[in-house]
């Protein structure tokens, strides 16, 4: 006879059923107007329809990100966000950027880097900061 503790299985169901809902990365900023002009000019996201009390959030692709005002913005150092984009989009999504925001290059085992983009046999990709020091990144699997 096999005996199941009831308390384990239904917690194992709780904890799958998130995998069934988009995340929504949410990025604290000092000032919001700045994180706008960076978020909707330099990136290009659109500020979406939904009233957002404390922030804004933006739709990208089929997902979304979250900016909101607070006194932790950029206390993270590790990426916050990254965007997959298709590989005939990167070179192009790269150069859109370039002059608009620094490339960051770090010791990553590995890679070799180009010009700001990092390159393994598996993907290419770009790190960069918004105004408060969160990190995002560019990525493509090769």
């Amino acid at each position: 006879m096999l005996l199941i503790d009831r308390g384990s299985f239904d917690h194992a169901l709780e904890a799958a059923m998130l995998s069934a809902y988009n995340p929504v990365p949410t990025l604290a900023v000092k000032d919001l107007d700045a994180a706008r002009k960076f978020y909707e000019d330099t990136l290009g996201l659109t500020p979406s329809e939904e009233e957002m009390p404390d922030g804004v959030m933006y739709t990208a692709g089929s997902g979304r990100v979250f900016v909101y005002p607070s006194s932790y913005a950029g206390s993270n150092k590790a990426t916050y966000v990254s965007f997959d984009v298709p590989t005939e989009k990167f070179d192009e999504e790269v150069a859109a950027l370039r002059g608009k925001v620094d490339f960051q290059t770090f010791d990553l085992p590995g890679a070799t880097w180009e010009d700001g983009v990092a390159r393994s046999d598996e993907m290419k990709s770009v790190w960069f900061a918004d105004p408060d020091g969160n990190i995002l990144n560019i990525s493509v699997r090769l």
